[in-house]
């Protein structure tokens, strides 16, 4: 593929913000599909995109689109991105992929017997702070990676409406915000082999906090904590045997880290200068698989976005949150 042209599915705020990245660096956005046409209108003057359409399904109708980027809550994510996939179109879901494992494997199996990407849009894992951290890692500069601490904590909202709140919206903390420091851990450390977790619940029965310590394959721990109701640092470190790595706030934005070896003696300091939010990364990583003629990546299988799934599906489960079956 020469040309590749990008359609996007719900103009909600992950929307805009993926759409102006895309802008930034230069990427074809040709169309954005809404529920509402007015919705769709708007959003396309306010980025110059040729083509709004009222309906998901005109979307991924359009022969002009050739990756759709699925922007609606996780809890639509299955629907939405099965439409897309049968309409012979590759996608590109918003993290977290979906609710649940089973979800996330139906959409990796579509996409697999269609021959198309199907990608979970964890656009922290593209960016070149990360990128050299797991250079780092890989020299050996670190010696024996042992632990990974993250926390993702914010103040966002109590109100039993919001969507972080809403179980019938896949709400909580644990899948908004605990799957970027959870699929940090694995990307570090590798698949989880065991994970304890506490909580606390919402009124709604939505999880609110969480805290969650896991081992991993190769041995090592991971610390993370996560909060829809209070927020912390949002720092990250990842500890080695011979120096450990600290990453500033925010860790999972384009940020800056430090590599500080036992004796106390910086390594490296490293400084992020990037335009935008960094969300283009991993729009450009889905045009290099595409033009490569690829429909799976490296830096996150659709596999591993099916087992880290698998993961937070046993979190939840300790926690004694679960979702309306009518949702």
């Amino acid at each position: 593929m020469t040309e590749i042209r990008w359609g996007i599915l719900a103009t909600g705020g992950i929307a805009h913000a993926f759409t102006q990245d895309l802008l930034t660096a230069g990427l074809d956005v040709a169309a954005v599909g809404s529920r509402r046409l007015d919705a769709a209108q708007a959003f396309a003057a306010e980025y110059d995109i040729p083509r709004a359409h009222g309906s998901y399904e005109d979307l991924v109708a359009d022969p002009d689109v050739d990756i759709v980027y699925v922007a609606s809550p996780h809890s639509h994510h299955l629907a939405h991105a099965t439409l897309a996939l049968e309409a012979g179109k590759h996608v590109l879901i918003e993290k977290a992929i979906t609710l649940d494992a089973r979800e996330a494997a139906a959409i990796r199996d579509l996409a697999a017997a269609r021959g198309l990407l199907a990608m979970e849009a964890m656009w922290t894992r593209y960016l070149p702070h990360m990128a050299r951290i797991r250079e780092l890692i890989a020299a050996g500069t670190l010696g024996e990676v042992r632990e990974v601490i993250a926390d993702h904590t914010q103040r966002i909202s109590d109100d039993p409406a919001h969507r972080l709140n809403a179980l019938e919206l896949g709400g909580g903390a644990l899948l908004d915000l605990g799957i970027y420091p959870v699929s940090f851990a694995v990307d570090l450390l590798g698949p989880v082999s065991e994970a304890r977790a506490v909580g606390r619940l919402a009124d709604t029965g939505a999880d609110s906090d969480v805290a969650i310590a896991a081992r991993h394959a190769g041995g090592g721990l991971s610390s993370i904590a996560i909060s829809s109701r209070a927020a912390g640092p949002n720092t990250a470190h990842v500890v080695g045997t011979d120096a450990r790595i600290d990453i500033d706030r925010v860790w999972y934005t384009p940020t800056s880290f430090r590599v500080t070896a036992t004796d106390g003696t910086v390594i490296e300091e490293y400084r992020s200068d990037i335009a935008g939010r960094g969300m283009q990364f991993e729009g450009l990583y889905a045009e290099q698989l595409l033009r490569a003629g690829r429909t799976d990546g490296d830096l996150l299988p659709i596999d591993e976005s099916v087992a880290i799934m698998t993961i937070l599906d046993d979190i939840r489960a300790q926690l004694g949150v679960v979702y309306p079956e009518n949702r």
